[in-house]
């Protein structure tokens, strides 16, 4: 589904802040795999998320998503087969358009989106996808997206990235910035809404405990490179102690 065959990304090349933010990468990511992905700060989790999706050039290497080699591919035309959550809840949604044109931008299929009248038959579309949450969301179409919640809109925002389901789900600390609870919730949608759709998924987070309780496969970064790679019952057996030993925290 996924590979990056020996990737090196340069930032601020041939100057005294010269950084090797991925050091000759390289891994496989197979299709229907949700793999989440911890490392400290600075440790190329976001430049390796960067890579994939076209916003970080590569120094050498390739990606390869699909079948196909993406590396010298605009970040416009990844985003078609790439969703992607971010940390912050306001960022992939138009905080002055309503809940339901939100969504009808992400199912709208090329349709112009000045012309984003939605439609009868859309609205219940987006009543039942949006009923899927159990938040009561479903009866706030009308509602300009920006007056929702955190994590209220982090989750029609994880609906809109799944309206079509991608090749691949980018999970950028997407829970971060969310209370608890509301975290906790985002979590179970999103584990529902990948198996369910068998989507392959790639998740970044801080959080230890997430990291161990979700997904079939744990990534760590350290100075641009991954160091560990734990999968199926090796990951299933991890501890938190584990994973503190495998990294500075």
């Amino acid at each position: 589904m996924l590979e990056l065959k020996e990737v090196t990304v340069i930032f601020n090349e041939g100057t005294t802040l010269e950084k090797k933010a991925l050091d000759n990468v390289s891994i496989k990511i197979n299709p229907g795999e949700f793999v989440t992905i911890l490392g400290s700060n600075g440790a190329g989790k976001s430049t390796f998320f960067n890579t994939i999706t076209g916003s970080a050039k590569v120094k050498s290497g390739s990606v390869i998503l699909d079948g196909v080699d993406i590396t010298d591919q605009p970040e416009h035309v990844r985003s078609r087969t790439i969703g992607r959550l971010f940390q912050d809840p306001s960022q992939g949604t138009a905080p002055h358009m309503t809940v339901e044109e939100n969504m009808g931008l992400a199912i709208s299929s090329g349709r112009s989106p000045f012309a984003i009248a939605v439609r009868k038959k859309e609205e219940k579309q987006f009543k039942e996808i949006l009923s899927q949450l159990d938040m009561g969301l479903e009866d706030r179409l009308k509602t300009p997206i920006g007056l929702l919640s955190g994590g209220q809109r982090q989750a029609v925002a994880l609906m809109m990235a799944v309206a079509h389901p991608p090749k691949l789900l980018m999970l950028d600390e997407h829970t971060a910035a969310l209370d608890p609870v509301s975290a906790k919730k985002i979590l179970e949608v999103t584990n529902r809404l990948i198996a369910k759709n068998k989507i392959t998924a790639l998740m970044i987070t801080h959080n230890l405990k997430d990291a161990l309780e979700n997904g079939d496969r744990l990534l760590i970064f350290q100075d641009g490179k991954i160091t560990h790679d734990f999968k199926g019952e090796e990951k299933k057996k991890l501890t938190l102690e584990d994973l503190i030993h495998c990294y500075d925290i």
